[in-house]
């Protein structure tokens, strides 16, 4: 039962993180490498460098580390 304090029943406060906010989501900016080849190039908000292969060699590009 909410207890008048803004927690409500699971007691976090409302502070739950959404689909993309976890502790793995890598905000905005910076740039999205090939590990193989090194190739880089702009990370795009909304589209996971995951998803998205190395002009250069074809593997699959991962988000750069800050």
């Amino acid at each position: 039962m909410p207890r008048g304090d803004g927690t409500g029943p699971m007691g976090n406060g409302g502070r739950g993180r959404g689909k993309m906010g976890g502790p793995f989501a890598a905000g905005t900016g910076g740039n999205c490498v090939c590990p193989k080849c090194g190739h880089a190039g702009p990370h795009v908000a909304g589209q996971p460098c995951s998803k998205k292969k190395c002009p250069k060699c074809g593997t699959q590009m991962t988000r750069q580390q800050k």
